[in-house]
């Protein structure tokens, strides 16, 4: 396992101890389907990897709908010259699937047992490995398939050994809740930035009380809190980048973030760091955040964002930004983390209702957390890339 300075964390009850920022690998599938960031050069994504990794980064998380499984073949690809004591851990997903034969339609949810058995079997050919560390369902809604009976197949894996530890993407509290009383998963992986805050109303202090990790998905916003963007900036993304018809990308919403990023860019040039740095060290700042998935398609921009594992921002810091949330108006919820927060603010699952069908936390794209098509189909649609 990598060395390096960077703090770890263990992850829920698992025996996993993890680096407070995580490697994302959304943005490496690189183009060529419904969701993908525009051309992408695998030997940049390889060299982000290898950066990552060779400064302490001792894990990825990945899935097999990010490219349509090029994402977890560049992965496999970039650790390729490590020995398999000095690799990092490999989170994947499950639960979303694609048509090889029409690539720029959406992916499908999915959730029978022998799909997301099959999809695991894929995921561990793609990736060069017996077995998964973190496995997680990636959508919570396949149509025709109760979530409990989903839900339990990951369970089962985990116990067969087949992955070490469960997870829930896009997940609210209540489908949490309702998941643990088949079993508590081992981590959630909601959407949490400081314009997407919803996560702070309820669902990081449920987690803590019962001793879920929490990875935060798109910590710096898919690149709106980066510094790297104007309305020009957004206007000339390739057609074939996801994010130019996102509402987090537009009209009054984008005028919104953006001024949120200028406001918390003064914190960075105070501290003399970058705000992407900044951005990701305030997620890092909410008790219960076990870590943060933060992507890159170049060394350089994982070099951006390391110092938010190791320099925490002050309360200064988190007072002005809480300012700077309000004034600009972007996003909804908290925008503090708690100064002392209560130990046991929240109370933990007892045995309840059996597990119902709760509603995703947010439908539209964050890093994990892909929109499905709204004409899912019944059946095996489990095509995989050649």
């Amino acid at each position: 396992m990598p060395g390096g300075d960077l703090p770890t964390r263990r992850l829920g009850r698992t025996d996993l101890r993890i680096t407070r920022v995580g490697f994302g690998a959304w943005a490496i599938g690189g183009a060529g389907y419904a969701y993908g960031w525009g051309r992408q050069d695998d030997g940049d994504s390889a060299a982000a990897i290898r950066y990552a990794v060779e400064h302490g980064v001792n894990w990825i998380d990945t899935a097999p709908v990010y490219g349509l499984g090029h994402s977890e073949q560049v992965v496999r690809a970039a650790l390729a010259p490590y020995a398999a004591a000095d690799r990092p851990y490999l989170f994947t997903k499950c639960g979303l699937t694609w048509d090889d034969t029409d690539r720029s339609r959406p992916p499908r949810a999915v959730g029978a047992p022998h799909q997301l058995r099959r999809g695991l079997e894929g995921s561990l050919r793609r990736l060069g490995v017996e077995r998964i560390d973190l496995f997680q369902l990636h959508w919570p809604r396949a149509a025709g398939v109760p979530l409990a009976e989903t839900w339990q197949t990951l369970l089962d894996l985990r116990r067969e050994g087949k992955v070490r530890a469960v997870g829930l993407c896009s997940q609210n509290t209540a489908g949490l809740k309702a998941a643990a009383t088949l079993g508590p998963p081992d981590a959630a992986q909601p959407p949490f930035s400081a314009i997407d805050r919803e996560a702070a109303e309820g669902l990081l202090g449920w987690c803590a009380a019962n001793e879920v990790g929490v990875l935060a998905a798109s910590p710096m916003q898919c690149g709106l809190l980066t510094g790297a963007f104007t309305r020009d900036r957004v206007a000339a993304l390739p057609t074939d980048d996801w994010r130019r018809g996102d509402g987090d990308f537009v009209g009054a919403a984008l005028d919104r973030n953006l001024d949120l990023a200028r406001r918390m860019g003064h914190v960075a040039h105070r501290r003399g760091r970058t705000l992407a740095s900044v951005a990701v060290a305030w997620t890092l700042a909410w008790p219960g955040v076990t870590g943060a998935i933060v992507g890159a398609r170049r060394p350089d921009q994982v070099r951006d964002w390391l110092s938010a594992a190791t320099e925490p921002l002050d309360d200064d810091d988190l007072d002005e930004i809480a300012e700077a949330i309000e004034r600009s108006g972007a996003g909804t919820g908290p925008t503090r983390p708690p100064a002392d927060p209560p130990s046991s603010a929240v109370a933990p699952t007892s045995p309840g209702p059996a597990l119902a069908e709760p509603t995703p936390v947010r439908p539209e794209p964050a890093d994990g957390t892909l929109p499905v098509a709204a004409d899912q189909p019944r059946g095996d649609l489990l095509a995989e890339p050649s």
